[in-house]
């Protein structure tokens, strides 16, 4: 499933590198979750079956611009700080499950209502990438609580 991605190089440096190999794992694997969907950090390295949050976290902080980054998230379901109005555009368009903030809440920002949000990965083929496209709605994912809103 490789896009042969490079990282940009800083102006005035060499051209640009090719990705580590495991960076290019992540970032396929984020290619993978369908829209209004997530996979936490764990999730991408429970399912490549290497590395741990930490590095998956990493490669998304250095080469994440390339994929859908708002579909890989922190396990609390907490919004990525200092992006959070960038990603909350996309989970509302996408329609990914959101938690309303209680009204104590700093700033009111919702969370992911990672319940309903979070993907498996089922029908995403093997983590090599050789597997299906892995595309599939958010529909038919549980029942839908109190605290439970698609914003």
């Amino acid at each position: 499933m490789s896009k042969n991605r490079t990282r940009a190089g800083s102006a005035g440096a060499a051209p640009a590198a090719e990705l580590p190999a495991y960076a290019e794992r992540v970032l396929d694997v984020a290619d993978l979750i369908p829209a209004g969907r997530v996979m936490t950090y764990g999730d991408v390295a429970e399912w490549l079956g290497d590395g741990g949050p930490r590095q998956v976290g990493r490669v998304m902080a250095l080469y994440g611009s390339a994929v859908p980054w708002w579909r890989v998230v922190r396990a609390d379901g907490a919004l990525l700080p200092g992006h959070e109005q960038r990603a909350l555009g996309h989970y509302r368009e996408e329609g990914t499950p959101l938690r309303t903030a209680p009204r104590g809440a700093e700033g009111h920002l919702p969370r992911l209502d990672m319940k309903r949000a979070r993907w498996d990965g089922a029908g995403g083929g093997d983590p090599d990438g050789s597997g299906g496209t892995g595309r599939s709605g958010p529909e038919g994912d549980g029942p839908a609580g109190s605290e439970e809103t698609h914003m």
